[in-house]
Parts: C-alpha cells; sequence; structure tokens
C-alpha cells in the first residue's frame, strides 16, 4: 500500500479547498516613476558634441562628483571579489564557465560588457574616472557598445568585425547624454541577459522577453497594464552608492529575517523573497495554508513559484560542445546549422550545441555557499568536472531546496597539468580560433593571458555548471502543483535527505499520516456541526435581547 499517506495528503488539500500555493497578499509593488527635477536637455555641459564617451562621463562628473569613485568601488567595476566565507578571489577577471569559458585574451570582445570604456588588454586604468561608462546604465534607448571594441562607442559610422558588411553608430552621444535616467530592465539586460554569446544563453530565466513580460510569464516584471507589478531590475536589486544587492557568486539561499520595514536599508536590500513576502507568505486558504508555510523551512520559494524556466519564447543553452569545433564545409569554409526554429546547433566556431524551452529546473540542496574551479585549479580528469558546486544538505538548518539550471558544457583543459584552459578565441589576429581554426595556437595565446603554465597537450573534458533559477515568476495559480512533487517519479525524484509523501513509503509514518488526516477530517466535522448545533441558540439569544 505504497505511497498512502501522500495520496491521502493530496485528498485532504482537495477537501480543504485547493492545492495550490497562494502568494502573499502584501508586498511592493511597482509604481510609475517620479518626474525627474533635472531636465538634462537644458544642461549647457551636455550640449556637446563629444568625440568619445570619456567627454560625456567629464560632463557627468561636473554635478554627479562622486558617481564615478562610488562605482569604482563596486564589482560592476572591478570584475573581481573575495568572498568572504570562502576565500575564493572570484569575479569575472578570475571564473571560468562552459560556454565562453573566460575573458583572458579576449577582453576586447568580452568586455563590451563591461561597465567602462577601453578594457582591450591588461594596460587598462581601473583609476581613470573617465573610464567609467555612465550610459550603458542611464541610456533611455539609441546606445549600442557592439562586442569586438572594447567597451569603446562608435561615433563614426565603424564596420565591425572588418570586412562582415555590418555598421555600426555613429551614436549622437549628446542626444543620448540629454536623455539619461533611472535604470530600465532593457538597461541592465543589455548585458545580463546576453552572457555567453547571445540572449537567453546563460541564465535560463533571464533574457529579452522580460522586457515585454506578461503576467504569466512573470508576475512582478509584467506592466500594471497586463496584470503584473510593473517592477524594473531595480526594484529588487536596489544600490545604495551603486553597490547593487543581490548576487549569484554569494546568495541567499534562506531568509530569516522577514520583511524589511518600509525605509530600513540592510545588505541583502530588497533583493530576497522573504524581505518582501515574509516566511509565512501564504494567507488561504484558511485550512491548508499552514501546511504550504511550514514548506518554507525546506523549499525555497522558487521551487514553487517558477515552474519552468526560458518560458518568454527565448531558447536557453543547455549543452554545449567545444571539441566539435573547427569543422569546415566542403569548400573548406567555416558554416552554421540551425534547427527548425532557426537556432543555431552547430557552428564552425563554437561547436555543437542544445538549447531548451519551457525547461523543467532540476532541484539541489543549497545553503548560499557557492564554490568555483578556478583557472588555477588541478582537476580529476576521469569524470564530469563541477565548474561551480552549490553546497548544502537537508541537514543544514541555512539550506533549501532550490531550482537550477544544470548546464553540460564539453571543453578544453591541459591533459599534464590537468587544468581548465582558456582558449583565445575572439579577438582578430593570427592565434585566434575564430580567425584560424587552430586550436594549439587558441590554447597556448589564451594560458599565456592567464599566465598558466601550459604543456602543449591538451584535450577535451565534459563539465557541468549549476545556475540558481530565480526570476519568471509565475502566477499562483501556475505555481507547481503538489503532485508534481509528491509522488514516485515527480520532480524531486532524485533529491535525498527527506522523506516526501506520495514519493516515498514507511508503513509507521503511513498510518501515523492516515491518524492525522483522519483526525483532522472528523475535527473539521465536529467544528462544523457544533457551529450548526450553537447557531439557533445565539438567534434566540439575539431574539430576548
Amino acid at each position: 500500500m505504497k505511497n498512502r499517506l501522500g495520496l491521502a495528503l493530496l485528498a485532504l488539500g482537495l477537501a480543504c479547498g485547493g492545492l495550490m500555493a497562494s502568494a502573499a497578499e502584501s508586498g511592493q509593488t511597482g509604481g510609475k516613476s517620479k518626474p525627474s527635477t533635472a531636465d538634462h536637455t537644458k544642461f549647457k555641459e551636455l550640449a556637446g558634441p563629444f568625440k568619445s564617451g570619456e567627454e560625456v562621463t567629464k560632463a557627468c562628473l561636473s554635478c554627479h562628483t562622486e558617481a564615478s569613485k562610488q562605482l569604482m568601488a563596486t564589482r560592476h567595476w572591478t570584475w573581481e571579489y573575495t568572498n568572504p566565507d570562502t576565500g575564493q578571489k572570484l569575479g569575472k577577471k578570475t571564473m571560468l564557465n562552459g560556454f565562453c569559458i573566460g575573458d583572458k585574451s579576449n577582453e576586447a570582445f568580452c568586455n563590451s560588457c563591461h561597465i567602462g570604456y577601453g578594457w582591450k588588454d591588461a594596460s587598462f586604468d581601473f583609476k581613470d574616472e573617465n573610464k567609467v561608462d555612465c550610459l550603458v546604465c542611464h541610456n533611455s534607448g539609441d546606445y549600442v557598445k557592439p562586442a569586438g571594441l572594447a567597451g569603446n562607442v562608435p561615433t563614426v559610422k565603424t564596420e565591425w568585425p572588418m570586412g562582415s558588411g555590418k555598421f555600426f553608430g555613429p551614436i549622437d552621444l549628446a542626444k543620448v547624454s540629454q536623455h539619461v535616467g533611472k535604470t530600465r530592465t532593457d538597461n541592465c539586460g543589455t548585458c545580463h541577459y546576453n552572457g555567453g554569446g547571445g540572449d537567453g544563453v546563460k541564465h535560463g530565466d533571464l533574457d529579452s522577453s522580460l522586457n515585454s513580460a506578461d503576467k504569466n510569464l512573470d508576475v512582478h516584471m509584467a506592466s500594471k497594464d497586463k496584470g503584473g507589478q510593473g517592477f524594473s531590475c531595480s526594484t529588487c536589486h536596489q544600490s545604495d552608492g551603486h553597490v547593487i544587492s543581490g548576487s549569484r557568486i554569494q546568495m541567499t539561499a534562506s531568509d530569516p529575517h522577514g520583511p524589511n520595514v518600509r525605509g530600513d536599508k540592510d545588505a541583502r536590500g530588497t533583493s530576497t523573497c522573504q524581505s518582501c513576502h515574509g516566511n509565512k507568505p501564504h494567507k488561504q486558504p484558511a485550512l491548508n495554508m499552514e501546511v504550504l508555510n511550514s514548506h518554507t523551512d525546506k523549499l525555497a520559494c522558487q521551487t514553487c513559484h517558477v515552474p519552468e524556466f526560458a518560458r518568454g519564447g527565448v531558447a536557453t543553452k543547455m549543452k554545449w560542445d567545444w571539441s566539435q569545433a573547427g569543422k569546415k564545409d566542403a569548400n573548406g569554409k567555416p558554416y552554421v546549422v540551425k534547427d527548425d526554429h532557426g537556432h543555431n546547433i552547430y557552428d564552425s566556431k563554437k561547436g555543437t550545441f542544445e538549447l531548451g524551452n519551457n525547461v523543467v529546473p532540476d532541484y539541489v540542496w543549497f545553503n548560499g555557499k557557492v564554490t568555483y574551479t578556478l583557472q588555477t585549479d588541478t582537476i580529476d580528469p576521469s569524470g564530469v568536472v563541477k565548474i561551480n558546486t552549490f553546497h548544502g544538505d537537508s541537514k543544514d538548518p541555512k539550506a533549501r531546496i532550490w531550482p537550477v539550471k544544470r548546464f553540460q558544457g564539453k571543453q578544453p583543459y591541459d591533459t599534464e597539468y590537468k587544468k581548465l584552459l582558456v582558449p583565445h578565441t575572439a579577438t582578430p589576429d593570427d592565434t585566434a580560433f575564430w580567425y584560424n581554426f587552430d586550436w594549439p595556437k587558441a590554447l597556448k595565446a589564451g594560458a599565456e593571458a592567464t599566465g598558466e603554465p601550459y604543456s602543449g597537450k591538451y584535450g577535451f573534458i565534459e563539465t557541468e555548471m549549476l545556475w540558481p533559477i530565480t526570476h519568471m515568476v509565475a502566477p499562483k495559480d501556475k505555481a507547481v502543483p503538489c503532485i508534481e512533487c509528491h509522488k514516485v517519479d515527480g520532480r524531486l525524484a532524485g533529491l535525498d535527505g527527506i522523506y516526501v509523501p506520495g514519493r516515498d513509503s514507511n508503513k509507521w509514518i503511513d498510518w501515523i499520516g492516515w491518524l492525522a488526516v483522519l483526525g483532522t477530517i472528523v475535527g473539521t466535522m465536529l467544528h462544523a456541526g457544533f457551529r450548526i448545533f450553537i447557531k439557533p441558540a445565539r438567534t434566540q439569544e439575539k431574539h430576548h435581547v
């Protein structure tokens, strides 16, 4: 009689008026932006013309005197961070991934997503305040930083890449600077949507569909006209002196502090669900809200409320095999193969891909601690290399069951020194793989840029990387149904360390469960009968008053 308890609990849930998790009635809501007190079109400092982005920044700093200093103290500028919990030195300067792998030797291409101008190699001056790019976060349109120009803006018509027939610019920097404003969702998305070389490639829950999300895609990001809350990224990821709350490098897996008091600021900002909704978010249905709230000591909010990722029509990459890169067609030319939806599934420059839409997450225990395999670390080539590891288990009071995107890669490594390698790929020279398809040259140049020794012997190894799923929050009536987890082959089938009714079976627990169900039903019936019995008496008393 396996799984009786789970089925009984599900039946009880139906009897009590519904199984779906109910969102909190109150929470932070988005509102219309307050009118600015400054009309930037009237500032003579912004009249231009500007020959470079640095000239615009110099003009901005004439009023916003501390802006560059503040920003230069952040990870957005330094691209490095020492995790106080693990001691690892992280950030894009040192971290690896299974997508484009690493930025070393590829700075001029990758660093179009840096909030600065001109970072093409190690000579970049991180102390030059005029190198800060104010416009990339505060522009209101008509601003572009093409990959390959080291974060510089084309102020004259520019063909890039050379010989491609694709032109950028000229960008009218005076016009852009005169129409700046608070950061918008698409400002953040310019970089955060496009990590890994394209829209939605990396995260799975961040892509351009959020710019025009409806309520079914994301209840927070959807505009109020579409039934959502009208949030921008900065509604949750609040900033203080340009320091923005929330990070996948050092996460808060469980937040015991409850909702923020209005006006109160702490390091977490409002980037956790609990900072608005608290740890008992479910207010109804009355008879099972306590059961739902009791799940919060084991489940992250996202586990129930993000049923799938990549739901907005933008596919995310789930696999990337670099070992297949370098093939050429019958004419000796690199080529691309697309699937029926127009997605690249093979590219001579990059290898083979597998993509996904409406992907059901994997689930792991996670306490917020993440460690990474870095360029300096020795790997074990006998198995799959974990580029990052989410720590935590069922016995850890800080751990919760979290949804993740499990990305699988196959990338180059040094077979003698047993270290992952960063290939030189993107900038047009004789050693870049995208221009010569020569792995030995590309790997040697990449190793020289990282400063790590290279034996000259290489192979390809399978890797895995986890990405936390925390955006694309569905409406409460579209949360994960209870039966999706409370069954034998459900979403939590491979998760250990926890007894899941409906998935697991234990004779004594089943009997206790049946007694609890029976007691609840009897108690409910007695309570209802008692109310019916005393109602006439109360009516008579009222008439006698």
